[in-house]
């Protein structure tokens, strides 16, 4: 696969999305939890969504259970927990798994794009983002810490890239 707009996905209200629909945008895809220590980045996502979608951005928040089986619940239920606790409106996509030979095919080349600390590709956490630029390559992975905020000038930059 050349880019992200090779991909497709379905939404967390079970549609099938190609991710060729945000052609020519910056994307920043994240594998979400729920019940994380890191879930209050919900909160910042939500605000860079409000601050840069009509710039271009899209976030796209992918829900995984694997790490401390943090998000157990169903795509229903983990809709319903982000909009009543964070009110967000970016796109959530169904559960995944984004590690192992059933990651989705999306998170398989996200990982090889954008290896993490010393090479490895394994996402060790909830809530490892990936900017994505305009062209649909892989701009930069950042770690569960890097929060919402810090991203600021990475997203701007790439926004401002033609």
């Amino acid at each position: 696969m050349a880019s992200v707009y090779d991909f497709e996905a379905t939404t967390i209200h079970g549609q099938p999305t190609a991710l060729s629909s945000h052609r020519g945008k910056v994307l920043l895809i994240v594998n979400t939890a729920s019940a994380c220590g890191f879930t209050p980045q919900f909160a910042g996502l939500e605000q860079l969504h409000a601050d840069y979608a009509s710039k271009g951005l899209v976030v796209l928040g992918f829900p995984s259970n694997e790490f401390g089986a943090q998000d157990p619940g169903s795509n229903d239920e983990i809709a319903s927990f982000c909009q009543l606790n964070y009110g967000v409106s970016f796109p959530m996509m169904a559960k995944v798994k984004v590690n192992g030979g059933e990651a989705h095919p999306l998170w398989q080349w996200l990982k090889a794009q954008a290896p993490g600390l010393l090479g490895t590709e394994a996402v060790k956490w909830n809530f490892t983002k990936f900017l994505v630029g305009r062209d649909g390559r892989v701009l930069k992975r950042y770690a569960p810490n890097d929060t919402p905020q810090s991203l600021r000038k990475d997203i701007e930059a790439a926004l401002a890239a033609a």
